[in-house]
Formats: C-alpha cells, structure tokens, sequence
C-alpha cells in the first residue's frame, strides 16, 4: 500500500459535557497538528498517490473552516462533544468528500482510504481511518 501525508494544524475552543471530562467541561483551547495520509494500491499514471500541493491545499482549506473557531457555537456541532477522536472522524469525511468530488484531481480517484490524526500535544493523539 502507497501513502502520502501532508501536515498543516489548526486553533480552537470549546468544552465537554460529562463528569468524565473533569477540568475540560469549562471552556478550552486546543491547538491540533494533523496528518492526512492518503492511501493507495497502485500509484496513478504520474507515479502518485495523490497531487501533494492539491492534498496540501484541500487539508488547509478544510482546517479553515474551524481554525480560530469556538466549536461549541457552530450549529453542525450543535448536542457533540468535539473530542480529538470526533474531530479526526469529522477532517475525514470533509477530504473524502472532498476526493470523491474530484477536487484533488482525477489520480486521486484511486485513493482507497485516508487516515487522519490529530496530535493534540507530543504525548497524545487521536486517529479516524477510513475507507473511500
């Protein structure tokens, strides 16, 4: 299996809701450096798993959208606890979507899946894996 990964990170806020949450039910901030690693059998035409720059433009454009944002005002996380898991579900689906549309270029068609992980600090991570 082939894989590419491009890095970018992002800054936000928010709380938890359950006692298991201790401390982290007041609000908090979070600074998250992800990996986005495309996954594939067989390379394209071009010798590619996935063009990096548009890989790399997409990770960015997708982390925009909650970059420097309190997650417990966005409507689409409205009732969720926006753990580090949830989040790198939640990056996942937005670049799949994101492949699927073909906004990383025809080769990327091939990708079989995508990994996201979310370093939340140099001891602790969190990782969503799935397939397209």
């Amino acid at each position: 299996m082939y894989s590419l990964n491009v890095r970018d990170h992002f800054m936000i806020a928010h709380s938890f809701r359950g006692e298991e949450f201790g401390p982290a039910q007041r609000l908090h901030g979070a600074t998250y450096v992800v990996d986005a690693t495309f996954l594939r059998p067989e390379l394209d035409a071009a010798g590619m798993v996935v063009d990096i720059g548009l890989a790399s433009t997409h990770l960015k454009r997708v982390l925009a959208d909650l970059n420097y944002r309190n997650l417990d005002e966005e409507p689409a996380f409205a009732g969720r606890n926006t753990s580090t898991e949830f989040l790198a579900r939640e990056i996942f689906e937005r670049l799949a979507a994101a492949v699927r549309a073909g906004e990383l270029g025809e080769g990327a068609l091939g990708v079989t899946a995508i990994t996201v992980t979310l370093h939340e600090s140099h001891v602790a991570w969190g990782r969503y894996e799935g397939r397209l």
